[in-house]
């Protein structure tokens, strides 16, 4: 049978990479679609379904409360919205013309990202604090002002040792009543993150509701105080604020309830396990490969606790660069999608796959590198 992909010409990918946006983020349960198909079945009032989904969401996770967003992104720019205006609803319409409020955010230097892109978008000033490799509370305490409207912390990959630890970014905050809101959009698992940021004491903390959780790429899940979550649903759909563009559907707060609750129920202890023996079976292999050398890995390119495999590639030896094997299994039948690692490696992620799978990017590498 016919699918969509195969009208349009687009071939699926295995996906050995990441739970990347460019690819899909992740793939739905049953359950998540069935969720999905039976709210597309009827009209709703879309702002209490919003409310009872997130009060669902929110005892699931532990946390005051929670909201659905269109994506973690749309999540950064709703709770800067809201960590600038509170509950002062007159105050919605006034971006990104944010003169004579607070108009400031900190972030540690080396937390610079790409994403960070959401935040600057409501007109706020970013004020980096550290030199990127180190920084001290002092420099915390020095950075604030009588304009800082909140301090964000981006979880995983772009923490660093030397960073101010959180708890510390934290308590420092919480003298000055400062929020702190954690981008953690990859960081599940572990299961406990959805309320371990919260607990700490961050204020709000957002995670993208289309990667692990494995629910609606377009949605994002915010959780945490209930006065900030409640100022983001003044500023998004259906009001006329900075997140009305970032319309959530009834279809994605019924597949991100469903994709939690499913989420809640996994035995991320097995599921490491079985990542673990994916690893173990490729290294094996691979090293019996003159010119190749594999090695478990550990975490994966999130900060997540699973393993994947980092195979260097001594071109010389082989006879092939990384690239032109990173090239030759994205342009097989079906094309494998891995990590470009450094100048000569190559990440194979087993946390995206489909059971079966492992078996066929094993079998395509050794086929591509024995010519």
């Amino acid at each position: 049978m016919m699918t969509i992909y195969d009208s349009l010409g687009i071939k699926p990918v295995i996906n050995a990479f990441a739970t990347l946006t460019r690819l899909g983020g992740s793939l739905m349960p049953p359950e998540v679609i069935q969720a999905m198909n039976e709210a597309a079945g009827a009209f709703i009032d879309l702002p209490e379904l919003q409310q009872r989904v997130g009060e669902r969401l929110a005892e699931l996770t532990h946390n005051e409360a929670a909201y659905v967003s269109s994506g973690a992104a749309a999540g950064l720019v709703l709770a800067t919205a809201a960590c600038i205006t509170r509950d002062d609803a007159s105050l919605v319409t006034r971006f990104p013309n944010l003169n004579g409020l607070k108009d400031e955010v900190i972030v540690h230097r080396s937390h610079r990202n790409g994403y960070d892109y959401a935040v600057r978008q409501t007109g706020v000033k970013v004020i980096e604090i550290g030199d990127g490799v180190n920084t001290r509370r002092d420099d915390l305490v020095v950075a604030i002002t009588d304009k800082t409207a909140a301090i964000f912390w981006f979880q995983g990959a772009m923490s660093k040792p030397g960073d101010l630890p959180l708890p510390q970014v934290i308590e420092v905050a919480n003298n000055y009543n400062i929020p702190v809101v954690v981008d953690a959009a990859a960081q599940l698992p572990p299961t406990e993150n959805l309320w371990a940021f919260t607990q700490m004491g961050a204020a709000l903390a957002i995670f993208s509701g289309g990667k692990d959780l494995r629910g609606p790429q377009s949605s994002g899940l915010m959780v945490g105080r209930r006065d900030l979550i409640d100022a983001c649903r003044m500023h998004a759909n259906p009001n006329q604020g900075m997140g009305r563009p970032m319309k959530v559907g009834k279809e994605e707060m019924a597949g991100l309830l469903a994709a939690v609750e499913c989420y809640l129920k996994i035995d991320q202890e097995a599921r490491a396990q079985g990542d673990e023996a994916i690893v173990a079976q490729w290294n094996a292999a691979l090293n019996q490969v003159h010119g190749l050398k594999a090695v478990r890995d550990f975490p994966n390119e999130a900060g997540q606790p699973l393993p994947w495999t980092l195979v260097t590639v001594d071109a010389a030896a082989l006879g092939m660069t990384r690239d032109e094997i990173v090239q030759a299994l994205a342009e097989g039948d079906p094309p494998v999608m891995v990590a470009p690692a450094g100048e000569d490696g190559i990440h194979l992620n087993p946390m995206t796959l489909q059971p079966g799978q492992e078996k066929i990017v094993l079998e395509r590498f050794l086929a591509i590198v024995s010519g």
